[in-house]
């Protein structure tokens, strides 16, 4: 059984399977929508029965790490990447929490003026001065969130000085305008042509888009519109009872 891992005894074969095939994908020896080996050559390699290959495969199929096409054999799922919806933590944290690596691409920074629907947003004045970043993040080389936010000066002056390759807005606005409160919403839109440039998707496809709106200090410090590809993210969330609805 060339390439196995080595198991203790112990180990269910099944579970060694398992292990095999996620050690196979995490190498990169098999990437997103490569085709396995059937299982009769799964049978065939590790000297086991049909119904033990099958179990190992139909769990990961369950874990929605391979996917099944009938009549096409067993292929390698396109992964969803996940976010929290009930913490606003940096994305940089929730990659790393994957044991997976983050980047980021700095589009724009710019100065801005407020104009009318943004000065009612923020409780500013029309023609109120913001700063305005947009940046695309990176999970494993794959683009998974363009940023496009909009920050209150008066809670954040040093924003425009900030090094966005190597932190996030979240990471500075957390330390220089501590939350106070959040609002947020969820739906799915069909992305501009220039979103789906920078998520490398088709503008045919829908995308996941957050909008939230964090308050500091009692005054709106950031509004922010975050673009995910519909087909390789999902949001998730947990709550423990007693502490609202």
């Amino acid at each position: 059984m060339d390439d196995q891992p080595q198991q203790d005894n112990n180990t269910p074969i099944f579970q060694r399977i398992k292990d095999y095939l996620l050690a196979q994908i995490a190498a990169g020896h098999w990437k997103e929508g490569d085709v396995i080996p059937s299982e009769q050559a799964l049978v065939k390699q590790f000297g086991v029965s049909r119904m033990t290959v099958n179990r190992a495969v139909r769990e990961l199929t369950a874990e929605a790490v391979l996917t099944r096409r009938q009549g096409s054999g067993t292929f390698v799922a396109q992964q969803k990447y996940q976010a929290t919806l009930l913490e606003i933590k940096s994305i940089a944290d929730e990659v790393r929490a994957r044991g997976h690596a983050h980047r980021s691409s700095l589009q724009q920074l710019e100065r801005a003026r407020a104009n009318e629907l943004l000065a009612k947003q923020f409780d500013l004045p029309a023609g109120h001065p913001l700063f305005h970043s947009i940046i695309v993040h990176f999970e494993n080389g794959v683009p998974i969130q363009v940023e496009d936010r909009w920050v209150n000066p008066q809670c954040a002056p040093g924003y425009m000085e900030q090094d966005f390759t190597h932190t996030t807005p979240n990471e500075y606005l957390m330390a220089a305008a501590p939350l106070q409160g959040a609002s947020y919403s969820v739906e799915a839109l069909m992305p501009p042509r220039d979103i789906a440039d920078m998520l490398s998707m088709d503008a045919r496809q829908p995308c996941l888009v957050l909008k939230r709106q964090t308050q500091s200090a009692g005054k709106v410090a950031s509004i922010a519109t975050m673009w995910h590809p519909g087909h390789r993210y999902q949001f998730a969330g947990s709550f423990a009872p007693g502490n609202g609805a």
